[in-house]
């Protein structure tokens, strides 16, 4: 599934394994068309229904107390279906975030099936450890590899941790990284050491690559594939 509409996503849960009864607890997506925060995000908390583990309250603070008050997965399925429906979802370890969700899914007997049956999915962990091979590759090394800013960054939050995943995505993709919705002068705003253009400022006109230049692209692909054993990520990323 190739889409321009991204949705990157993180969860926080009461545990490890959703196999032994552990529940999401928040979920935070972050929307993205054409390499554009839209604001459109979404952010929910979550009553699990079961004791958070003292572990996993040292990593995201979030307690049993403050969950007490909150909707359940199930009261707000469809709205969260429907918000990352056609997306490609973005996430840090897919497998985790992807296996609560289908858990969740499965639980209340969702129609809507799995995960995979309307969203692709793109693992940034996969990706970052075939650039970096060998090293850290968790989400705040990456930020410290590629330049972003994540001292606010105390303990885990599904929608914080979904923004600063946004920043280290494009970083890794390469070219604009323009996720501010701020302005200022001439539409421009630097933060974080990144060039981030304003949600104001009018699209880039796109020029479409002719058939020839198409073929010999293809043909530098093959090049590049063949000398690195079949890991040219910019092939992969076509297929």
């Amino acid at each position: 599934m190739s889409t321009s509409r991204k949705i990157v996503l993180d969860t926080e849960t009461t545990g490890l394994e959703p196999s032994t009864g552990h529940r999401i607890i928040e979920i935070g997506c972050v929307e993205m068309i054409n390499r554009r925060l839209t604001g459109n995000n979404y952010h929910v908390y979550l009553r699990p229904d079961r004791e958070i583990d003292e572990g996993a309250i040292e990593v995201h603070g979030i307690t049993n107390e403050f969950l007490a008050d909150k909707p359940r997965f199930s009261d707000v399925v469809e709205d969260f279906i429907s918000f990352i429906t056609g997306a490609e979802l973005i996430i840090h370890n897919a497998p985790f975030d992807v296996g609560f969700i289908n858990a969740e899914l499965s639980r209340i007997g969702s129609p809507h099936g799995k995960v995979a049956d309307f969203c692709s999915v793109l693992d940034t962990l996969v990706m970052a450890r075939q650039m970096h091979p060998g090293q850290k590759n968790n989400l705040d090394a990456l930020c410290k590899r590629h330049g972003i800013n994540n001292a606010h960054r105390e303990l885990h939050g599904a929608l914080l941790d979904s923004e600063i995943l946004a920043d280290v995505y494009l970083a890794m993709t390469g070219g604009q990284t323009s996720l501010s919705l701020g302005s200022s002068g001439d539409g421009v705003m630097q933060q974080q050491g990144i060039r981030r253009l304003s949600s104001e400022r009018k699209p880039l006109p796109v020029i479409r690559a002719a058939v020839d230049e198409l073929n010999r692209h293809d043909e530098l692909l093959e090049k590049i594939d063949k000398k690195s054993s079949g890991n040219c990520l910019w092939k992969e990323s076509l297929n």
